[in-house]
Order: structure tokens, then C-alpha cells, then sequence
């Protein structure tokens, strides 16, 4: 089955909402750095936007009485958000909040919105409205609710409160006027860009809410450089049992890519210090988790507002010896930042995924520069060959915009050429459309509408033809499989060229003799596995051995 990724980006309709979301209007594409579509494969599974885990925690919050105030937590959109909710969770919890992620119940459900493209605001207004509908307090928090703040008020009057990333640290008194029925004034939003200095290494020292560094100001740190990482308090509250949970780098961005509005609402890039993410590291093994993915707007500008440009490279290994953990992930790589020494570390550390996830967008040098981006097929091909030659069996992934203002036929020509060379395990392909607020929006030389279609279809083709012959060339390779999940005796889970939810699974299957007991299996092991099968992105394997079995994991 083919999986294609198309998402359509619009600006709020002022008129208001219906329930069957008609009030967002003037609808336009748009295609961001960071966004993952679905790639080909059996199950296709984005990113971006989606709804993060519908469950509840495995054990019940233990601190709350029957009576007390109740709120859901709903998450859509990326990773990056994810961290934002469970820091939300830990604040509420030490505020006499029990926590949920069910809405059943619920005095105030907080949906922490996604605002990039169209489908996740039409997620974001839907899910708000059902919430309504059941009865309890809304709040609207996010990306959507940050970029739009009055708008968005205005326009949805079923929430009670729209409220900032400035908001955060206070989230409990906000949600106990919300319960008290006293009015919240929406923000007026802002470019956050302008909230920092503009010299990365002043910013730490800035008064600023960044949403998912675990403390409630850059300025009020309650330990400093010399506290053990062991020490450390982590503002982190998990919502989900599985073996895998991201780890957030970094917040912002200062790269000034045409297309992305991203940095207006997500602010300029501040860095998380190295012994606040070895202590969220511990933190996370000790609840269970395997494998950290460390997510960012930007990971490869990671460390230089601490003085440090080599700190990830650094920080690697540092991670990777964190007890109970057996895999790191890097993400969010922008190719004209990954450094020589990046490279070799993300691919000979041992304990870290010979993993690039590597933002190209293009590969013709015309487009690229009108995007804002440096590189070309030639460089990108140079730098995947060299993580190759250290690491044979390494993954990529990328994400391409098709039907950029100015883009020609020769464009599109360079870029199959990248493609077909390139040999990658995942490819998001995204139709261009002008996104409110973006440089790109003002260029002159658009595409039109039936040739960005033609192009987006012939290279989405291209694209699952591709990913399923790289996936066919590990036929008979040795991979080492996390196990995410066994439901009803099917075992699945990923090799290290798999990220979680977007670049396809492997499903274990029985060995017809020796080997591992399949029946044993459980989250959180890591097994040695031989590949026997492809469908789509998505692997078959017998198991070998077993290399590190979940601590705790009753057998």
C-alpha cells in the first residue's frame, strides 16, 4: 500500500468555528523543515499532525484525592510537544492536579495544539470542540494557541482560555481560574525572536518561558554547574509506559529558511545544558525508557550558545552510558551544520543510532538559495557517502518541497538525480503553497497549481519505489530490533535505521529453531535480529540473541 503525505496549511478564519471546522479559511500549503509525513510502507504512521497517546498512565496518580480537580492532557502535533505536556504534567501534579490523559471526567482538558500546517489546526479546532462537548473547561496551549493568541480566542469562544508559552510556569493558577469561571485575556502574539538577545551565548541569562527546559525561567536556576546530574530535579511528569520518549535539546531556531514560520512562535535557539539532559536522561531510564530520541527545531545547533559548536558530538556518548538506556537517537539535522565530527560520532559511538535524520528540503543549488539553504546533490551526496564509509548500514531520511517559487524543470530533473542516488530508507515528499507570514510567500516565479501536483505525483511515485528498494537491500543483513509493543502475539518494533511512528517497524517472527523465544519477548528488549522480508519501508526478522533484555519485564 502507498502512503503519501500532502498537508495543507491555512490562517484562521475570523468569523469563528462550526463544528465541522468551516471557519478555517483562506487555505494555503505549506511545508515546513521539521515536518515528517508518512513515508511508503504497511503502516503509515506521521508525525505530524497526529494525536499522542490516548492513554493513561500504566499506574493511576497516587497523590490525588477522589475528590480533587482533574484535567486531561491532550497532545497533537510533534515530538518536540510531547516534552512540553509532560513538563505541564509535572507542574499540575505538584499543584494538586490529578493527571490525565483521558478526557472522561476531566474538569479542564487541555489540548496542547499544533498550528504548522492545515490538517493539524483542523485536528487542533476538532479536538478542542470535542472537548467541549463533553461538558468540562477547555483550554487551548501550543504552537496553535501561541501563534494566534486573540485570534484564536475570538474566533472560538468553547475555550475558556487561550493562553502563551508564558503562561506555562503559572499553569496551575491559570487552570484554577478557568475552574473559578474568571476571564484569562488572550495574548496578543509576538515574533518570540525578538524576546532574546541577539548574541546566542547572552540568551541563558534571559527571563524567558521555553516550554519543555524544566524550569520556570532561564534566570531562576535552583542548582548551577557543579550539582550532580543525579541531583538535578527533573520537571517532567511521563504519559505514556512505552520504552521510547524524546528528549528535548533545545527550543527555538535562528536559521531563516523562506518557507518556515516556525521561528516566529517558537523563538530564537536556546540550548538545554548538558547536565540538565543527563539528568532527564537518568530520569527517563529509571521510568522504563530504552531508547532517547533527542529532538530540537535544529539539533546540530546544539551547544553553540554555550561556547561549545562540538557539544552534541560531545554529549553522545554521555547519554549513550546512561544506565538503562540502549540507543540515542539524533534527529532534526540541518546538512549544512553537520560537522565531520558530528558525523563520526552519531555513527561509530556505540550506543547511539548510525541514524541521519537530515534535513535537505531540495538539492538544486538555484532553489536551495531561494529558500535561504546552502548545499547541493553533489554536497549531499559527499556528506551520506561519508557516514556510509563509517557506518555501511546507516539510515537517512529526508523531507523535499516540490513546487517552490522559481523551481524548473531542470530543478525537478537534479533533484531525481539526488534522489535516485541517494539510496535513503525514508522520504517525505510536500507540495509548496504560501504559508502566512514567510518570505517564500513574496517571491516572485510560482509554480502553478496542476504543475505542482504533476511534480508532487511523479516524485511521491519515485519516492515509494525508492524507499522499498532500500528497504529490500537489507534482505539478509543483521539488525538490532527495540521491541516497542507484542499485541496478541505479534511482536513489533524497530531497527536502528527506524525512528519511531515515521520511518516504518520490524515485525519478529518465529526462528524455526534456536534462536530467541519469541513468547518472552517483551517492550524494551533489544534483540539481534537477521532480516527475511520487506513490505513496503517495513522489515520482517527472526531474532538471534538477545542483547539487553527491559529490566523488571516479568517473563
Amino acid at each position: 500500500m502507498s502512503c503519501r503525505a500532502s498537508f495543507h496549511a491555512g490562517r484562521l478564519g475570523l468569523t469563528g468555528y462550526a463544528h465541522d471546522s468551516s471557519g478555517v479559511a483562506t487555505a494555503y500549503r505549506a511545508t515546513v523543515a521539521t515536518i515528517a509525513p508518512p513515508v511508503c510502507g504497511r503502516r503509515c504512521r506521521a508525525r505530524y499532525p497526529r494525536i499522542v497517546s490516548a492513554t493513561s498512565p500504566a499506574t493511576p496518580d497516587d497523590h490525588a484525592t477522589p475528590d480533587g480537580r482533574r484535567v486531561a492532557l491532550l497532545t497533537l502535533g510533534c515530538a518536540r510537544n510531547e516534552v512540553d505536556s509532560e513538563e505541564l504534567a509535572a507542574r499540575l501534579h505538584a499543584d494538586g492536579w490529578q493527571v490525565t490523559t483521558d478526557g472522561e471526567g476531566a474538569d479542564v482538558v487541555v489540548v496542547n495544539t499544533c498550528g504548522f500546517v492545515e490538517k493539524a489546526k483542523q485536528d487542533s479546532i476538532q479536538t478542542l470542540l470535542a472537548a467541549a462537548d463533553t461538558g468540562a473547561k477547555v483550554v487551548a496551549a501550543g504552537c496553535m494557541a501561541e501563534r494566534y493568541g486573540r485570534e484564536l480566542a475570538a474566533s472560538l469562544p468553547e475555550a475558556q482560555a487561550v493562553l502563551s508559552f508564558d503562561d506555562y510556569p503559572q499553569i496551575g493558577a491559570r487552570l484554577d481560574a478557568v475552574v473559578a469561571g474568571t476571564a484569562i485575556d488572550a495574548h496578543t502574539p509576538r515574533d518570540r525572536r525578538e524576546l532574546l538577545p541577539l548574541t546566542p551565548v547572552s540568551r541563558r541569562d534571559s527571563a524567558v518561558s521555553l516550554p519543555g527546559h524544566g524550569t520556570p525561567t532561564r534566570a531562576t536556576m535552583e542548582t548551577d554547574e557543579h550539582t550532580p546530574a543525579h541531583l538535578r530535579q527533573v520537571l517532567r511528569r511521563r504519559l505514556d509506559t512505552g520504552p521510547v520518549a524524546s528528549l528535548k535539546l533545545a527550543s527555538g531556531c535562528d536559521r531563516r529558511c523562506t518557507f518556515c514560520a516556525i521561528p516566529a512562535f517558537r523563538g530564537a535557539f536556546v540550548s538545554r545544558t548538558p547536565d540538565e539532559l543527563l539528568a532527564e536522561a537518568e530520569w527517563l531510564a529509571k521510568t522504563g525508557v530504552r531508547e532517547l530520541v533527542l529532538v530540537s527545531e535544529n539539533s546540530t545547533s546544539y551547544g553553540k550558545d554555550l561556547g561549545d559548536p562540538r557539544a552534541l558530538e560531545k554529549l553522545l556518548p554521555q547519554l549513550a552510558a546512561v544506565d538503562g538506556i540502549v540507543r540515542v537517537r539524533a534527529s532534526y539535522l540541518q546538512p549544512a551544520e553537520t560537522r565531520p565530527g558530528l558525523v563520526e560520532a552519531i555513527a561509530t559511538t556505540a550506543g547511539v543510532a548510525p541514524y541521519f535524520d537530515l534535513s535537505f528540503q531540495h538539492s538544486s543549488e538555484p532553489v536551495l538559495r531561494r529558500m535561504r539553504r546552502f548545499g547541493s546533490t553533489d554536497r549531499f551526496l559527499e556528506l551520506l557517502a561519508g557516514a556510509r564509509t563509517l557506518a555501511p548500514q546507516a539510515g537517512a531520511r529526508s523531507n523535499f518541497i516540490v513546487g517552490f517559487p522559481g523551481e524548473t524543470r531542470a530543478d525537478v530533473a537534479e533533484l531525481v538525480r539526488f534522489l535516485t542516488e541517494a539510496r535513503l530508507d525514508a522520504i517525505g515528499v510536500f507540495d509548496y503553497s504560501d504559508e502566512d507570514g514567510t518570505e517564500a510567500a513574496g517571491l516572485p516565479g510560482k509554480v502553478s497549481a496542476a504543475t505542482i501536483k504533476r511534480r508532487y505525483d511523479r516524485l511521491a511515485a519515485l519516492a515509494d519505489e525508492l524507499c522499498s528498494q532500500r528497504a529490500e537491500e537489507r534482505l539478509g543483513t543483521s539488525v538490532e530490533v527495540l521491541v516497542d509493543s507484542v499485541t496478541d502475539g505479534v511482536v513489533e518494533g524497530r531497527a536502528a535505521h527506524q525512528a519511531p511512528e515515521v520511518d516504518g517497524s520490524t515485525t519478529l517472527v518465529a526462528p524455526v529453531d534456536g534462536g530467541v523465544d519469541l513468547v518472552a519477548l517483551r517492550p524494551g528488549d533489544l534483540v539481534r535480529a537477521t532480516v527475511t522480508g520487506t513490505e513496503g519501508v517495513d522489515l520482517v526478522a527472526v531474532p538471534d540473541e538477545m542483547i539487553s533484555a527491559a529490566p523488571g519485564a516479568v517473563r
